[in-house]
């Protein structure tokens, strides 16, 4: 028998994994592709305005996406273990397995070892991946406004390339590889700062090549007209090409900065480094609220299976999805509290510890009675919400109703008339 058991227990093991993970990394899959739209199109905007290639907004984005995973994966694990509860409570399975015997806790190990597994993830994402990230996303945005990406030459706007070089380009094609309608115009100064020969060209096509000298590029201009002034009023010449190449010394970049500029940028180890060590008690509560919110983050993922479970159960006779609605804005709204606890223990405002543990007691609290309320005979932790949101929904459905009744009844009293 107890070999017999244990077979029974695996097969429910294995069923309930099965019902979990396909809805687990759909949810996780879409929660953080609707995370990422809204920030595409201002990145797109911020691209297109610097004059950068589209191809780094696919970079920025990829950046993006441990920040953005580090809400999405609670999503994921509260709502797949959610739509798995609600469809063996919407099937009657749910009922079957507790008649036979066999327990809450035990119905919740399979979600524990998914939310185990999620934690772990979690921690390494806001740990240590998500401030490498940042940092990879503030150094592109910095190349985008310096020029090193390519983005200081803007389509229809003068650039100053230095060295008394300027450009502008009518048309770019093909990400900037293939330039149209170009005018380049260069001076030379001697040592005293006075203006020597000038070169100006016009070309119909243009492309930027390497060169072996990693401080020099060459523009090569195709099928164009240019004209040559050895010095201030001398008489130019004048020649035609059908390709020319015009060295190019490129500008001095700025370095940028080493990582860990504020706290989103600095790993689990380096906070713990700056809470114990520094002399700044500034730095210190910083680190501590961004220490503590991380911390947090994480631990979360072992309330979800005990919500998830109490929202997923609706009242008997209702096929309502109240349960599905509500769970979202707790969670979002719990993701919302620890935001303002790190801003306001970074301010010195609250202790960063409480800014972040109790409103996660709070919420296991809440957690835990539902799932208490669940266990009892007959109990329903969101019954008395239904109902509360059945009358609502029969009060607007009977008013407008009535609205169309109404509408009906002059249509007929007008075409009567």
């Amino acid at each position: 028998m107890p070999g017999r058991s244990a077979r029974v227990f695996n097969r429910i093991d294995r069923y309930l994994f099965g019902l979990i993970l396909l809805p687990l990394f759909g949810t996780l899959v879409v929660a953080a592709m609707l995370l990422v739209l809204d920030r595409m199109l201002r990145l797109f905007d911020f691209v297109i305005n610097e004059g950068g290639p589209v191809s780094v907004v696919w970079r920025m984005l990829g950046n993006l996406l441990p920040e953005y995973l580090s809400l999405g994966i609670p999503i994921g694990v509260m709502l797949g273990t959610l739509l798995a509860f609600r469809r063996l409570a919407m099937s009657s399975e749910l009922d079957a397995l507790l008649a036979a015997g066999i327990p809450w806790r035990r119905l919740l190990r399979v979600p524990f070892v998914f939310a185990g597994v999620f934690a772990l993830v979690n921690f390494g994402i806001v740990g240590w991946l998500q401030p490498m990230t940042r940092y990879a996303y503030e150094n592109l945005r910095f190349e985008l406004r310096s020029g090193a990406l390519g983005a200081s030459i803007k389509v229809g706007e003068f650039a100053d390339l230095g060295g008394g070089m300027t450009l502008r380009v009518e048309e770019s094609r093909d990400g900037g590889a293939d330039l149209r309608g170009l005018f380049v115009r260069g001076q030379a100064k001697d040592a005293e700062g006075h203006i020597g020969q000038t070169v100006a060209a016009t070309a119909a096509r243009g492309s930027f090549l390497a060169t072996d000298d990693p401080e020099y590029i060459l523009l090569r201009l195709r099928e164009g007209t240019l004209v040559h002034s050895p010095s201030p009023g001398a008489s130019p010449r004048v020649l035609s090409f059908q390709q020319h190449d015009l060295p190019i010394r490129l500008p001095e970049m700025a370095a940028f900065r080493k990582r860990g500029e504020g706290n989103l940028e600095a790993t689990l180890p380096e906070l713990v480094r700056t809470m114990a060590g520094s002399a700044d008690p500034v730095a210190r509560r910083g680190a501590a609220a961004t220490f503590h919110r991380r911390i947090v983050q994480c631990v979360v993922m072992f309330v979800l299976p005990f919500l998830a479970v109490a929202m997923a159960v609706p009242p008997k006779r209702s096929t309502s999805a109240l349960g599905v609605f509500l769970s979202i804005i707790a969670l979002v709204t719990f993701h919302k509290f620890t935001e303002y606890g790190e801003r306001m223990g970074t301010l010195g405002r609250v202790d960063p510890l409480l800014a972040q543990w109790v409103p996660y007691a709070a919420f296991l609290g809440l957690a835990l009675w539902m799932y208490h309320v669940l266990g009892r005979p007959g109990g329903q932790p969101i019954g008395a919400l239904d109902r509360g949101f059945a009358r609502i929904a029969g009060l607007v459905s009977g008013l407008a109703g009535r609205l169309v009744r109404r509408q009906r009844w002059s249509d007929d009293v007008l075409s009567a008339g």
